[in-house]
């Protein structure tokens, strides 16, 4: 038995959420997958997965095993970067997390463009709309963090940016348009019920907004829902299409606004300030590749919302 293959297939397996999904992920047959799982069973003389016909679960020892192993497979990683960096040849996988929203509205717009400048070095992106909590199980998390942000982590900032409240023109034809804050109560509203955006409501889910005048104090609003979701796009669509109120980033509306297909309403009002960090595992030598990623994310990213607003203005 191959034991570092045995490792990998494992956690591809873990990940996947199944042998047939790792099978495919890895292009080798779902009897071979299995088959060396088992084999890794039987040298430990322990049970790692728990199997039923609806689900994959880690046993206590698989779990154990697991955090270990992906230490071990990281290391290995590390130490074939710093190898390929020597010879300035670097090629290898980088593993990013991020929320659904940041993997395609920020990531894949950038993904040509590194693949032109590192051929060799491929991004294996994961989407998770809690990305924030699984920083030490990837070589990069893409997270979104508020202003109180002070987590004992490693991160480094790439963009700020603002949640305005927005809908369309459609909407406002039919409803009338918001002037102030508590013109809100009259309105449909579409929340975002992800929990950095519940952790930054009101109480009793009540709709925060911050003036941008240092001397108006911030206002609480009854805002009633006719749609809730966590998809942030499924919340931008029904808003373009006429469906109410929502609030959402700036950065992710400014084509929907430069079209026309939005407005920005409320314009002295926001509901937040926000940072993107791309956050690191803590405890682990940062390798070369990563630290090309990392680089080329803080060049590029100031560049492309640079050139998007010059688009619009």
């Amino acid at each position: 038995m191959d034991r570092l293959q045995a490792m990998k297939i494992f956690e591809r397996v873990v990940e996947e959420g199944g042998f047939a999904a790792a099978a495919r992920a890895m292009d080798m047959s779902p009897p071979v997958v299995t088959r060396m799982v088992a084999e890794l069973e039987q040298h430990l003389g322990t049970r790692l997965l728990q199997r039923t016909t609806r689900k994959l679960s880690l046993t206590d020892a698989g779990e154990s095993y697991l955090q270990r192993v992906r230490a071990i497979l990281h290391e290995i990683d590390d130490a074939e970067a710093a190898a390929a960096a020597s010879t300035r040849d670097l090629r290898g996988t980088i593993r990013i997390v991020a929320a659904p929203v940041l993997a395609t509205n920020f990531l894949a717009p950038m993904v040509a463009l590194w693949h032109a400048h590192y051929p060799k070095l491929m991004l294996d992106i994961s989407m998770d709309a809690f990305a924030s909590s699984r920083v030490d199980e990837f070589d990069v998390t893409i997270m979104v963090v508020g202003e109180d942000f002070d987590a004992k982590i490693v991160a480094r900032p790439l963009v700020q940016g603002e949640a305005i409240v927005v809908a369309s023109p459609h909407y406002l034809n039919r409803r009338g348009t918001p002037r102030e804050p508590q013109d809100l109560v009259q309105h449909d509203f579409l929340r975002d019920s992800s929990a950095p955006v519940r952790a930054q409501m009101g109480p009793g889910r009540k709709l925060r907004l911050q003036s941008l005048r240092a001397d108006v104090p911030d206002e609480e609003v009854e805002t009633p829902a006719v749609l809730q979701s966590m998809s942030t796009e499924l919340l931008m669509r029904a808003a373009v299409d006429g469906a109410g109120v929502t609030v959402t980033s700036r950065l992710l509306a400014e084509d929907h606004l430069a079209r026309g297909e939005l407005v920005h309403i409320l314009p002295n009002w926001i509901f937040s300030r926000y940072t993107i960090y791309a956050a690191l595992p803590s405890g682990r030598m940062l390798p070369a590749r990563t630290r090309v990623f990392l680089d080329f994310l803080t060049e590029q990213v100031p560049l492309a919302m640079a050139d998007k607003r010059g688009q619009f203005s």
